[in-house]
């Protein structure tokens, strides 16, 4: 496989269709490899429109959200150079990449001990210093690190926890796909402020675009009753 090819072909056929426009999104998206943040047997993987498994032996099987999603997530939360992060959901590591690379610091939080390992590897093989990966819940977030400025969850969820969203910033985003199957959305939360502090009771939301993706381990979700 001619892997630059497969990479330009994935960002002029995947990800700009998708209104990824941003000229730094895109330029991230052919510097940082993509193919090294995945399994060997999984490589060939590395470009196509799909999520992609991410095989683990310490609990329920993972995947890496497709290229598409990470860029148009990327491109909509505007990270400044100045901005804390929270990610939920370390998975392979290639999502932290992106937001190190426009972030001043990005803590990952990774439930499974085996992606905690195999992303914290390769974000040091990338060079990525300003991330950390750590092996936590990450539905509870980390309040002791916070307040932050952006908070993304890289899968989807039934809804976000409110623990969550009294970790962002006054105007913080957070990112994340909401709701059930067949039908899920990307959402840009924003928190509002008063008087230079955090008013998490005015949470504004966007919905961005539909979509779906593999659930995030460790969030509740909502009771079905059965008759």
């Amino acid at each position: 496989m001619d892997i630059e090819h497969a990479r330009f072909n994935m960002i002029e056929q995947q990800i700009r269709p998708w209104e990824v426009l941003d000229v730094e999104v895109l330029s991230l998206l052919a510097a940082i490899r993509r193919e090294d943040f995945l399994p060997p047997k999984a490589r060939s993987m590395a470009f196509v429109d799909t999520e992609v498994v991410l095989p683990t032996s310490t609990g329920t099987p993972q995947s890496m959200l497709s290229p598409k999603v990470e860029a148009r997530l990327l491109q909509e939360l505007d990270v400044g150079k100045h901005e804390r992060v929270l990610e939920v959901g370390a998975g392979s590591g290639f999502m932290a990449a992106l937001l190190g690379h426009r972030a001043q610091q990005v803590l990952s939080l990774e439930i499974d001990a085996d992606l905690s390992a195999f992303a914290s590897a390769n974000l040091r093989r990338a060079g990525a210093s300003n991330v950390t990966v750590r092996l936590a819940d990450g539905s509870k977030g980390s309040a002791a690190d916070g307040p932050f400025d952006v908070i993304v969850l890289s899968g989807s969820v039934p809804q976000v926890p409110q623990m969550l969203f009294d970790q962002l910033k006054p105007g913080g985003r957070l990112v994340a796909i909401v709701g059930q199957l067949p039908i899920m959305q990307a959402v840009l939360y924003t928190c509002g402020a008063v008087g230079g502090t955090a008013d998490r009771s005015t949470i504004s939301s966007v919905e961005l675009f539909d979509t779906v993706a593999p659930r995030l381990v460790g969030f509740d979700e909502p009771s079905r009753f059965h008759f």
